[in-house]
Formats: C-alpha cells, structure tokens, sequence
C-alpha cells in the first residue's frame, strides 16, 4: 500500500477492493487543502493537539455553518459564497465513506462546471470517528 496518509480511501486502509474511486477520495481531501490553506492534519494553536481538519470542514459544510471560516485566512474572506460552499460539498461527497457514494470524476467536473447540481452532503462518518468534537474547534 503507497499513499499519505489521511489522503487514503478507508477501502484502501481496510484491504477492500481497489477503484478509481479512491482516487476521487484523494480528491475531495485536497479540495479541502486548497479551499482552506491547512494541510489535513496539523497541530492545534495553543494546545498542542494534532487536528485533523477535514472533519471540521465536512462538518461545517455539511451541517450548514459559516462556510467561511473554512476559507484560508490569506484570502480576507475574499471568495464568491456559492462557489465555495459548492466545492466543500464536492469535496465531501468525494470523501464519502462508501465508494458507490462517491461521484466520478467526470461528475464532479460537471458540478464544478455548473452543468449540474449538488445535493447536501452527509458528513462522512469515518471522520467523525477519528477526532472528537473538541479536537476540531
């Protein structure tokens, strides 16, 4: 098994079989790096827990937050809102727990196109078990 960590599948993590769809999993965590400047894991300012991010972000998105606070901080909120929120649900739709639940990549160039629509997200709940809740605030 080759791979960064917290860029892996679960299937890849559990020996199930390996798709193309573990490489849009792989996608969907970087949209999350890109829209947020943060890598997956890092440490917490302060108190020194490590943090894994996309849980916060899934959760946020998912959940109806204020998209914005995903938003790399170098941007001063400077971002178009529909935009943002539709690539944070493109990327938890990718990082979905379930391959069969994850878009192809042409679905998803046709969401970030425009040319369809995306739903709400269910958060992914292999995320929710790797951290707590104070971990990602």
């Amino acid at each position: 098994m080759r791979g960064t960590i917290g860029y892996l599948a679960p299937e890849w993590i559990s020996g199930g079989a390996i798709t193309p769809k573990v490489d849009i999993y792989s996608y969907g965590m970087m949209l999350f790096e890109l829209v947020s400047g943060h890598r997956n894991t890092e440490q917490s300012s302060g108190d020194g827990k490590l943090r894994f991010f996309p849980t916060f972000a899934a959760k946020i998105a998912c959940e109806g937050g204020d998209i914005f606070s995903i938003l790399d901080s170098r941007l001063d909120g400077k971002a178009d809102g529909e935009e943002l929120m539709k690539i944070c649900y493109v990327g938890c739709w990718c990082i979905q727990d379930e391959e069969s639940c994850r878009p192809s990549m042409g679905q998803v160039v046709r969401i970030l196109e425009g040319v369809w629509d995306v739903g709400v997200p269910p958060v992914p709940r292999s995320l929710l078990l790797l951290v707590d809740d104070d971990d990602n605030e």
